[in-house]
């Protein structure tokens, strides 16, 4: 069995960066995702298509295809009134920001007085990723995992 749209594929992977710096891994831990549901990064998912059981590959991703380019305007400079009932604001806080277009996730990554600069830019964004890949196990979806858009159990989401 192939991996295509409606298939669950549990894969073991290590993450590096343009670098070669190790960002994540599995460790032993296979990730389970349904496939055709966007619940991978989108150049990854276009890689894992017709793969099968025992397949080992590098998957190379452009920004673009992973977390996106960075967007500047989402870098902003911010009073630090408006973090109320955190005693102290510290580089690397990551916080809940709400704004016109919604919730973001934001990073706090300079203070400087009564200015935080935080930004809602994906920690991983306008970085290029390697994956190398082993796929090790392909099965079809239930249908309560197509229902719900992404695989259950071992590996994938748990309700």
């Amino acid at each position: 069995m192939n991996i295509t749209k409606d298939i669950v594929g549990l894969f073991e992977y290590t993450l590096s960066n343009d670098s070669g710096e190790t960002l994540d891994a599995s460790n032993g831990n296979p990730l389970a995702y349904l496939h055709g549901h966007g619940n991978i990064i989108p150049g990854l998912e276009k890689q894992m298509e017709g793969k099968k059981v025992g397949d080992k590959f590098t998957a190379q991703v452009p920004a673009a295809e992973g977390y996106g380019e960075r967007v500047e305007q989402l870098v902003q400079t911010v009073p630090s009134a408006m973090f109320q009932g955190v005693e102290q604001i510290e580089v690397g806080m990551r916080f809940e920001a709400q704004s016109e277009h919604g919730v973001h996730s934001v990073e706090v990554t300079k203070i400087e007085g009564e200015n935080v600069t935080v930004d809602g830019n994906h920690p991983l964004a306008g970085v290029d990723l390697t994956f190398e890949i082993e796929i090790t196990g392909v099965r079809a979806a239930t249908d309560e995992e197509i229902e719900h858009g992404h695989a259950h159990g071992e590996g994938g989401h748990h309700h």
